[in-house]
């Protein structure tokens, strides 16, 4: 795992909050100051912050200090470690109910 894809719990954790779903999905949009993101939300300034810190520690946003401002946009790999877990998942799940179709079969023979 490298320093550019987070563990998945981490994604996981930031995605476990409406509030940053909803971030996530203003800048699914367009890229954002802190500024613009607060006022839409009816929560301080701090505790957007807050919520963009946990979106970064999750891998899902980029942060760029633009003069005084800090731009954030969506990471453009960000919810892979949350794609590669699911696609075990499923892989799993694949190959439990192939082995479930195959004992069927037998048994209706």
């Amino acid at each position: 795992m490298t320093a550019q894809h987070p563990a998945p719990q981490a994604a996981f954790r930031a995605l476990a909050d409406p509030t940053r779903r909803e971030i996530i999905a203003l800048l699914a949009r367009s890229e954002m100051t802190i500024a613009q993101l607060s006022d839409r939300f009816p929560m301080t300034r701090a505790a957007v912050k807050k919520h963009l810190s946990i979106l970064q520690d999750g891998g899902l946003i980029e942060v760029q200090p633009r003069g005084r401002e800090r731009i954030n946009r969506l990471h453009p790999d960000g919810l892979r470690p949350v794609i590669d877990w699911i696609a075990r998942l499923d892989a799993a799940w694949d190959d439990r109910l192939t082995a479930l179709q195959t004992a069927i079969a037998k048994e209706t023979r």
